[in-house]
């Protein structure tokens, strides 16, 4: 009964008070734990109404999982570029649940090799959509493009089987231990000879009781977390038929990045 109180007080307050911050308002908006809110989270920057919005709003963006999340992105882009310096050519990179892909547009316009890499975001959400290919456009990227696309039921490209399959903050989501494998095997299918999945997985977080009683995720509802060891999905994607498979966490430490080749 007492933590039943407290989470309705933390509810409250919330949809009170906290919706002067624009973070807030877009994760009542969007989900929580929606492309448009990453995105936001991503550009880190402050806004809210008068001083006390803007104050509750970097409170918000510095909570401990925006900050793991930010860090997982650099650890993304160095693992990007990591495999465009062994590969030695552009790549072909497909993300299946990008949602705008800030991190994308900023490896794109970060990169000093002077390769012409392809870039395809799909995503189900039709606003992340939007926004990602407006702020492409605004940065003049022209080699990344948005389409709407299902990450379980995955086309092949238009460009060719890519060099790089990413899967950024969606295994996270998933409760289903099998669903996952089944994604793992669908997407090896997808990747060129010799391709690479990335992928990301949550190993721990402080927050998750607060998150699933407190913040309602894209559909409304609880928002719900699973967290599981790098060990496990490693073995989960061996078993996909990948090899050459590696670790690293992001370093606020409650995200590892896996490279699958």
């Amino acid at each position: 009964m007492l933590d039943d109180a407290r989470w309705a007080a933390a509810r409250l307050l919330l949809r009170t008070a906290g919706r002067t911050s624009r973070g807030i308002r877009i994760g009542y908006r969007h989900g929580f734990d929606s492309g448009t809110m990453l995105d936001y989270v991503y550009e880190n920057r402050s806004h809210g109404v008068l001083g006390a919005g803007r104050l509750i709003d970097r409170v918000y963006l510095n909570a401990v999982g925006w900050r793991a999340i930010r860090a997982r992105a650099v650890l993304l882009k160095r693992t990007l570029r990591e495999e465009a310096a062994r590969r030695g050519h552009p790549l072909k990179i497909l993300d299946v649940a990008a949602g705008p892909g800030r991190y994308l547009q900023e490896f794109l316009a970060e990169d000093t090799s002077r390769h012409a890499h392809r870039v395809l975001c799909r995503d189900l959400a039709p606003a992340g959509l939007r926004r990602g290919a407006a702020t492409a456009a605004e940065r003049r990227l022209l080699n990344i493009a948005y389409e709407r696309g299902d990450a379980f039921a995955p086309e092949p490209p238009a460009f060719g089987p890519p060099d790089v399959i990413v899967v950024s903050g969606l295994y996270e989501l998933l409760l289903d231990d099998e669903v996952i494998r089944a994604s793992m095997a669908s997407l090896r299918e997808l990747l060129a000879p010799g391709g690479t999945l990335v992928f990301t997985t949550q190993t721990r977080h402080p927050q998750l009781d607060f998150i699933a009683n407190v913040l309602p995720n894209r559909f409304g509802e609880r928002w719900v977390m699973k967290c599981r060891p790098a060990g496990e999905t490693e073995v989960w994607a061996k078993e996909a038929g990948f090899t050459d498979v590696a670790s690293r966490v992001e370093d606020v430490g409650l995200f590892a990045v896996t490279t699958a080749r």
